[in-house]
């Protein structure tokens, strides 16, 4: 029973949060006061995580991303991805973190299985990194990414572009991606901050990202999978190795018709997309002694109303009660 949507989209991709928990603060998620955690009752179980993915695997799902809040605030989360690597079908699990705890774990996350890493850096200014961030954890950062490279962990770089905030910094990340080799993806501001205070005037758009890259250098299309979230282009630097940038242009383009993935809460809830109002619970099910046949037919049957595209873009949109961090970046 392949996971099919009503408009013909087959889910190839899972992103599972692991908790809601973060020791970051990012304006572009996070509130600025108080929160109320998930219980840990409420959050599946490694095991629960494991049998869930592996029926979806079942069903056609290739690939799956590990997401938080933080994933790796989560105790013990090698272990996780040890269980998840021994799923027959799963071609790869990869992980989206803001790297803080990556320099003791990357050697054993590669080992476990993780096959690379998404680590969010928004700036590259120690000064500005604490403004957006609200943690003075710049180097920390990049020992994590270090310690990525030295765990053999392909890294990817993905920055949240804001205007007056870190547009003026497109360049400077260019340059970098250069230096580094590592790919680096500029995201959309979108509307899932937790004080809600997005507003479209402050998204800076595909288009003069681009305009901006052609400034720093030339500008070629890279081939793109266009159920990937990412437009690749290849920027040429006088005097460097060209610089891989992706564009991820959730507000202004987005992806819809080809979307192939869901979510999975750290709650074990299903959700159709970022934007989605609505989730569908498994954890009830599961916790009640479903067998995998059923809980099959709910996933398919979750899977079967995914909406056609979210309404960013339209004025009936409504914007998700849930910010990032309690989604899954």
């Amino acid at each position: 029973m392949p996971l099919v949507d009503r408009f013909g989209r087959t889910i190839r991709k899972l992103r599972i949060s692991v908790t809601d928990r973060c020791n970051f603060r990012c304006v572009y998620c996070m509130p600025a006061g108080p929160i109320a955690w998930l219980p840990r009752h409420q959050l599946l179980t490694y095991e629960e995580i494991t049998r869930l993915t592996g029926i979806m695997v079942g069903m056609g799902v290739e690939k799956v991303r590990l997401t938080g809040g933080e994933p790796l605030a989560r105790r013990d989360i090698p272990r996780l991805v040890r269980l998840l690597s021994g799923i027959e079908g799963l071609h790869s699990i990869s992980m989206t973190t803001n790297g803080y705890f990556l320099p003791p774990l990357a050697q054993e996350l590669r080992q476990a299985g993780l096959t690379s890493v998404n680590i969010s850096l928004d700036t590259l200014r120690r000064d500005r990194f604490l403004k957006i961030t609200g943690r003075d954890y710049f180097d920390r950062v990049m020992e994590g990414i270090e310690a990525a490279d030295a765990a053999g962990l392909p890294v990817k770089i993905n920055a949240v572009v804001m205007r007056d905030f870190n547009d003026d910094e497109i360049g400077d990340f260019s340059r970098w991606a250069a230096e580094t080799g590592h790919a680096v993806r500029f995201i959309e501001f979108m509307p899932l901050d937790g004080d809600q205070r997005w507003d479209r005037s402050r998204v800076v758009t595909a288009e003069e990202i681009l305009a901006r890259l052609a400034d720093v250098g030339s500008v070629e299309p890279v081939h793109n999978d266009p159920s990937e979230p990412a437009r690749l282009y290849r920027v040429g630097l006088p005097g460097a190795r060209p610089a891989v940038i992706g564009i991820i242009p959730t507000v202004s383009q987005p992806f819809c018709r080809h979307c192939d993935r869901i979510r999975l809460t750290a709650e074990g809830r299903i959700r159709n997309c970022l934007f989605a109002v609505e989730e569908h619970d498994l954890r009830t099910l599961l916790r009640s002694g479903a067998d995998d046949a059923t809980l099959a037919e709910a996933i398919a049957q979750a899977v079967w109303i995914k909406w056609e595209g979210h309404l960013i873009n339209r004025p009936e949109f409504r914007r998700p009660a849930k910010a990032m961090y309690a989604i899954g970046g």
